[in-house]
């Protein structure tokens, strides 16, 4: 076992892990190892910089006797990664009264006053932790603020200044320890995703000044564009001055040639061409895109430091596939090097980080993106006016089906009530819209049209607020955007994914539109097509309306036929986006209830479309009125209880196949009967549809097949998947319901308390937003074993929202389920993350893995 020293002067084969010393202690020997001109360096373990906080000081000789005599040194932090930050670094060490004059003869006067008053004052506000204020002197000369300084420290204090590099170095550590064991320092890094425990490194290098004759100056340079990715010079570089402020001050010039202004590359053509062959020597040896730190000092070029350059979500995308086309990482490792969580932001437009923020009031973020619109409080009011083209805002405090209309309508959702399963976020997240749900501290008032925000701050219909789906949060007025981007960096590091996993991605698409966003982001077919959503356009809510007040069943048949055509068409372009790829419709699931309006005006309207009296419309909605409709009449018991609607629909699937195959496509439609929970009900089903089927193959002369399966949503289906899979051919577990009905909890309320639950450790994660594996899990490792016991080659699948989710997709491989389904918009996250699942396990000799053993 490799032993590691406390105190380590970095060499070529020195012993030394990124695990013991830091990121910029392992960094800084690779760039030796290329044979750059680093300073010398000496590094500090973690378990020694936690001595130092303690007040257990390493060996001060063993650290200064690689810096010979009179050294002037830096002291920079080294986390082990360097997105955990530490304390800032603390320049020019060893500055002292004896030092002075050989500095004044080396580097002129001015620079030595310079680097000295500087070491002074952040010594005094970093070390000495003394009050910046009293160390301000901008109305006297260096020469005279320099001794002000000296003074000013003596008197604050309460001693001199201290002379012995020893000491200076003994505290800037003992100071820079402290510093990363604060509560403050400790919740950052652990917000920016580091353990708690997490160490610190420190490395003490020899100062390369910055300052004196010559061409002498600090600059930072790398060689792409952090936004974009795309190879261009960027950085900076300030004459006669220290360390990465200097290159926020004025008078820093561009590297490059530019019209703007001087540039290093004029001034110092050499040192610029190194630093670009340093550049590419990193870029291929150390197989990333690096940010250098440098100074030149009298020409002579010093390398100080080397991070992975900081980038954006584009930039991520960009900078893997670069490298992977250009041969210097292997595809798999560039699909390895994309969070998949960064790519969502590629999908939507996204708020300018840079841009000022009028935060209004914070909600659950349920739908990512961002968008800006006027303020609407109705589905009518926002299809008036994206008729008049104007960008809207749909406010509600909850969303029901017959918002669906005003949703399509609308640049983006906010709620009052809700979570990340609510009806809104699910909608919100299936059309690509921005939502924002759960934001409790708002209220609407309907009346005056009228939003109040947290402080009594108000806002008006017709006001102008930005959504930010991905943050939560709402925004006052219209911050700058940035625009979506699928290029082809995008589309080749997914067709690399596609390459690698080794489950099926599949999409949930309730309408052609949705269907095609599908398409255009791979998705291996459409694995629940909700149809109740198709019959909230204006061309149907009508009929639908009408068919609920039919009397008799022959009555209601007659409505239907209405909307057997508009069906047909529906499914007909469902078939042809898709393109022979599988196309999963459930039959209708949804109280009826839901269809009717809610409010007096509404049921008028209703009334006079129906030349109805108003009585019977009301006495109607108290009849469909039920205690608790999610668990009432809908799904297969309004197919079996009510068979009309089903009937309609199976019709309109096979007529749509019919006609396919005589366009020459020939389609096998999974049809799915929801909220089972009982063999009967699937035989039943069973029966109309292969009666329809027959009818429609002899009208048409056209032979089709189908695949007729369930939706597992209840815990009784689950539990008697071994019987339902006799008469089905696919199980498709619903992970949304099947949640609620486990836990006894409504998704739509659930956000109230959640947090709550959350936070005193009732429940690890919200159960709506990650896949409960202890509760839900067993049901679905029951359910999947059983229906396999059953019939071995059942497919089996998820089509809940929890199914683009990285601990779904992981259980769903592991119990062998063939393939997961999720919102258009989180396919393409979804297929990223099956592949990095799947090459985590390849890298491991595990090709899948076994089945977890749950815990009872």
């Amino acid at each position: 076992m490799t032993q590691f020293d406390p105190v380590t002067l970095i060499t070529p084969t020195a012993a030394m892990t990124a695990e013991v010393y830091g990121g910029r202690a392992k960094c800084l020997q690779r760039l030796i190892r290329l044979d750059m001109p680093v300073p010398t360096t000496v590094a500090l373990s973690f378990d020694a910089v936690l001595d130092c906080a303690k007040g257990k000081l390493p060996d001060l000789d063993a650290i200064l006797a690689p810096f010979g005599d009179c050294p002037l040194l830096s002291v920079r932090p080294s986390s082990q990664d360097p997105d955990w930050g530490g304390p800032g670094a603390i320049l020019n060490i060893g500055m002292n009264d004896a030092c002075f004059p050989k500095l004044c003869a080396r580097v002129g006067e001015e620079a030595a006053t310079y680097l000295y008053l500087r070491f002074v004052q952040r010594y005094a506000v970093h070390v000495a932790r003394l009050d910046p204020e009293v160390f301000d002197f901008p109305n006297l000369s260096r020469t005279d603020a320099l001794a002000a300084a000296l003074r000013t420290y003596e008197t604050e204090a309460e001693e001199p200044f201290p002379q012995d590099v020893r000491v200076q170095l003994a505290e800037v550590l003992r100071s820079m320890a402290r510093a990363w064991d604060g509560t403050t320092a400790r919740l950052l890094r652990e917000a920016k995703g580091a353990p708690a425990d997490a160490g610190l490194g420190l490395v003490v290098q020899e100062l390369a000044l910055g300052v004196g004759p010559g061409i002498s100056g600090s600059g930072v340079i790398q060689f792409i564009d952090p936004a974009t990715g795309l190879a261009q010079v960027t950085g900076r570089y300030s004459a006669q001055s220290q360390g990465r402020e200097a290159l926020t001050q004025e008078g820093a010039i561009y590297l490059t040639q530019d019209a703007r202004g001087r540039a290093l590359e004029d001034l110092a053509p050499e040192v610029f061409s190194r630093l670009q062959a340093f550049g590419e020597i990193s870029r291929r040896r150390l197989r990333e895109e690096m940010q250098i730190e440098f100074t030149v000092e009298d020409s002579q070029l010093h390398i100080l430091d080397a991070v992975r350059v900081p980038r954006s979500s584009r930039a991520l995308v960009r900078v893997a596939v670069d490298l992977a086309n250009d041969g210097i990482i292997p595809h798999d490792e560039a699909v390895m090097r994309v969070p998949p969580s960064s790519l969502s932001e590629l999908l939507h437009r996204q708020i300018d980080p840079a841009a000022p923020r009028d935060l209004i009031v914070r909600g659950i973020p349920a739908s990512p993106g961002a968008a800006t619109g006027r303020i609407v409080l109705t589905a009518g009011e926002a299809q008036a006016s994206a008729a008049r083209g104007e960008p809207c805002v749909l406010v509600r405090r909850e969303t029901s089906p017959e918002d669906i209309r005003g949703m399509h309508a609308a640049q983006a959702v906010l709620t009052m009530r809700g979570g990340v399963t609510s009806h809104a976020a699910v909608i919100g997240r299936g059309l690509g819209v921005p939502c924002v749900v759960g934001a409790s501290d708002l209220a609407i008032d309907r009346k005056t049209g009228t939003i109040t925000a947290p402080g009594g701050r108000r806002f008006q219909v017709g006001d102008t607020i930005t959504v930010d789906g991905t943050t939560g949060t709402v925004l006052a007025g219209a911050p700058p955007m940035l625009e979506a981007a699928l290029d082809d960096s995008f589309r080749t590091l997914l067709a690399w994914a596609d390459d690698a996993r080794d489950i099926g991605v599949r999409a949930n698409a309730d309408t052609p539109n949705d269907a095609q966003t599908a398409r255009n982001f791979e998705a291996e077919g459409i694995g629940l097509c909700r149809t109740e959503h198709m019959f909230f356009d204006d061309d149907r809510i009508g009929v639908m309306r009408e068919m609920i007040f039919a009397e008799t069943a022959d009555d209601r048949r007659a409505v239907l036929d209405r909307l057997l055509p508009i069906q047909r068409a529906d499914f007909a372009a469902l078939f042809a986006i898709m393109a022979g790829r599988p196309v999963m419709i459930r039959l209708f699931d949804m109280p009826l209830h839901e269809f009717l309006p809610f409010d007096r005006p509404g049921q008028r309207d209703l009334a006079e479309q129906l030349a109805l009296p108003l009585s019977t419309v009301i006495d109607r909605m108290q009849s469909l009125s039920e205690y608790n409709p999610m668990l009432g009449m809908r799904g297969v018991r309004q197919g079996i209880a009510v068979p009309e609607i089903y009937e309609m629909q199976i019709r309109a699937i096979f007529e749509a196949v019919a006609q396919c195959a005589q366009e020459g496509r020939k389609i096998r439609p999974e049809i799915m009967i929801p909220l089972i929970s009982a063999k009967r009900e699937v035989e039943l089903i069973r029966i109309g549809v292969e009666r329809i089927a027959s009818e429609v193959r002899t009208r048409t002369g056209c032979d089709f097949d189908f695949e007729l399966g369930v939706m597992v949503e209840t815990p009784r289906a689950a539990l008697r998947a071994g019987d339902i899979a006799e008469v089905a051919d696919f199980l498709s577990f619903g992970t949304n319901d099947l949640t609620q009905m486990t836990y006894g909890l409504s998704r739509d309320d659930a956000g109230r308390f959640m947090s709550s639950y959350v936070q005193q450790g009732v429940y690890p994660e919200d159960p709506f937003h990650t896949l409960d594996l202890d509760g839900v899990g067993e049901l679905l490792s029951i359910g999947a074993a059983r229906g396999r016991a059953t019939q071995p080659d059942i497919t089996l699948s998820i089509c809940g929202e929890h199914g683009g989710t990285r601990a779904a997709i992981a259980f769903c491989r592991a119990q062998g389920i063939d393939y997961v389904s999720c919102s258009p918009f989180r396919v393409p996250v979804a297929r990223l993350t099956a592949a990095q699942l799947t090459l985590d396990d390849r890298a491991r000799g595990e090709p899948r893995p076994k089945a977890p053993v749950i815990s009872r």
